[in-house]
């Protein structure tokens, strides 16, 4: 690769968006991927190691998610900062505030054009060619797993994924939406069975769910919960009960399950 080349660093959870960008880059003589990955975590060990001219990040990421890797990236010391992209399934306005204000240049709602973001990727490095594969290709998003809708609501209203009641509260949330008789059995059965899982005790887990269901009222991000519910459900001065708030998630996304199969 010479000098005109451009590094590129591509963070996405969704394997397939993965192979469609390298697919592409591989038909592209003014693109070099310096990685593809798909937690937070190694995204910011390739931004240190490889020193990429562009990030491409998805708001969505284990471990550490986009905002967490932008937050990361104002923090670094003695490095270039890169460009970044962000691209995001869930488009909200204080998501797309937040990453802009973290240094993002672009915001991209999924399924993204492949053409346009690279197009965005080459004026933001001064380096535009005329170059353009044979075959546009588009970044298609496929229908959202559970998991991935449930990580898009927590990181719409705040509920970072470093503490405990993250995962426990994913946990939670999942076994309504495949039973929602479990709803009727949270301290017999619910919380047990996640102990269970993370071998810790019951009542662990109902402190660190309660922990993270108030982190997200800290945050003051209740509007953005009720806009994707499409109704005022949520009210700053009213915090929901572990189960009210486990019910009602989980009753919206058995919502959205039933709408994808129809």
């Amino acid at each position: 690769m010479n000098e005109s080349t451009i590094k590129v660093l591509v963070a996405d959870s969704n394997r397939k968006s993965l192979d469609i960008i390298e697919e592409y880059a591989r038909d592209c003589n003014d693109i070099e991927l310096v990685g593809t990955v798909t937690n937070g975590k190694e995204a910011l060990d390739c931004i240190d190691k490889c020193r990429p001219d562009v990030v491409i990040v998805d708001m969505i990421l284990p471990v550490v998610d986009g905002l967490g890797v932008l937050e990361e990236i104002a923090k670094m010391q003695g490095v270039k900062a890169p460009h970044i992209i962000c691209v995001s399934p869930i488009n909200g306005d204080y998501l797309v505030k937040k990453a802009m204000e973290l240094g993002a240049s672009y915001f991209f709602i999924k399924p993204v054009d492949t053409i346009q973001l690279f197009k965005r990727v080459r004026e933001l490095t001064d380096k535009v060619t005329p170059f353009l594969p044979p075959v546009t290709t588009a970044i298609t998003q496929n229908d959202l797993t559970l998991d991935e809708e449930i990580t898009s609501i927590f990181l719409t209203i705040g509920i970072p994924a470093h503490i405990k009641g993250y995962q426990y509260l994913k946990d939670a949330i999942r076994a309504v939406v495949e039973d929602p008789t479990m709803i009727n059995k949270i301290t017999k059965q619910l919380y047990p069975g996640i102990a269970s899982r993370f071998m810790t005790t019951p009542s662990k887990v109902e402190r660190a769910i309660r922990h993270a269901i108030d982190v997200a009222w800290s945050k003051r991000r209740i509007q953005s919960l009720n806009d994707i519910f499409g109704l005022k459900i949520f009210a700053p001065d009213y915090r929901p009960t572990n189960g009210e708030f486990i019910a009602l998630i989980a009753d919206r996304l058995t919502t959205v399950q039933l709408l994808k199969t129809n």
